[in-house]
C-alpha cells in the first residue's frame, strides 16, 4: 500500500512540475494564430488576388510588431554593421606595400603546377597528332608517352 501511495504522489508531482514549467505562448505566436484563423474564416471572394503569406504578414503588422517591421530593422542593422566595418577598415588599413624591382637572379616563368599543366597540354597535343599520323609505336600508352615527353619538355626549359 505504501508503494502505491509513493508512486501516486510521484506521478502527481511530476505532472505538476510539467504543467508549471511549460513555456508560455509568446505574443507573436498568438498574433500569428489569430491572423491564420482570420484567413481561414475569410471567403473566397475576400481571398481573391492575395497570398496567405503576404496577408498574414500585413495582419501581424497591423496587430503590432509584425514581420514587416522586423525586416526593416534587420536591414538597418545590416547597413549599420557594414558602415562600422568600413570605418574600422579605414582606420586599420596599412599603406600599400611596394615590391622591390626584380633582380637578375630571380627565377622567371610559371609556378611548378602551371608549368606541369602547360607541358601536359603540349604533350597531349603531340600525342594526338602523332597518333592520327600513325607514328605511335604499337603498345605505346599515354602514360609512357607522357613520361618521355615530360622529360623532353623539361630539358627544353618548358
Amino acid at each position: 500500500m505504501n508503494s502505491r501511495l509513493i508512486v501516486g504522489l510521484c506521478s502527481v508531482a511530476f505532472l505538476g512540475s510539467a504543467v508549471a514549467f511549460t513555456a508560455p505562448v509568446s505574443a507573436q505566436e498568438t498574433r500569428t494564430r489569430n491572423c491564420d484563423t482570420q484567413w481561414r474564416d475569410m471567403t473566397k471572394a475576400e481571398k481573391k488576388d492575395s497570398k496567405k503569406k503576404d496577408w498574414v504578414a500585413a495582419c501581424e503588422a497591423k496587430a503590432g510588431g509584425g514581420k514587416e517591421e522586423k525586416k526593416e530593422t534587420k536591414k538597418e542593422k545590416a547597413e549599420e554593421k557594414k558602415e562600422a566595418k568600413k570605418e574600422k577598415a579605414e582606420k586599420t588599413t596599412m599603406p600599400p606595400v611596394t615590391t622591390p624591382p626584380s633582380t637578375a637572379g630571380e627565377v622567371k616563368g610559371k609556378s611548378g603546377r602551371e608549368a606541369m599543366y602547360a607541358r601536359e597540354r603540349a604533350c597531349g597535343k603531340e600525342w594526338r597528332e602523332e597518333k592520327a599520323a600513325g607514328h605511335i609505336e604499337k603498345g605505346q600508352t599515354w602514360p609512357k608517352y607522357w613520361s618521355a615527353c615530360d622529360k623532353r619538355m623539361k630539358e627544353k626549359g618548358m
